[in-house]
């Protein structure tokens, strides 16, 4: 039993050491955030997914009402736009 609780405490602690190494930075959210208000789209902060190769921003809305799945790249430049 022991055993099976201190697994379960490492792997606690891993998972919360790997969402914080993936923690994107305020700073970084702010300017994909503002970004987004030049392109006239909002989206929820929560939604922004950091890849290997870029960010990943779910369920954004668009002027006109449009929702997307956007993808920026490392230097926030849009790389791909997929309609929902």
């Amino acid at each position: 039993m022991k055993f099976a609780v201190a697994a379960l405490f490492a792997l606690g602690l891993s998972t919360a050491a790997q969402a914080e190494s993936h923690a994107i930075p305020q700073e970084t959210v702010d300017a994909i955030m503002a970004k987004l208000t030049e392109m006239e789209c909002q989206m929820d902060a929560g939604d922004i997914e950091m890849e290997d190769n870029g960010y990943d921003l779910d369920d954004v809305i668009c002027k006109g009402g449009n929702q997307f799945d956007i993808k920026l790249d490392m230097d926030l430049n849009e790389v791909s736009r997929r309609a929902e």
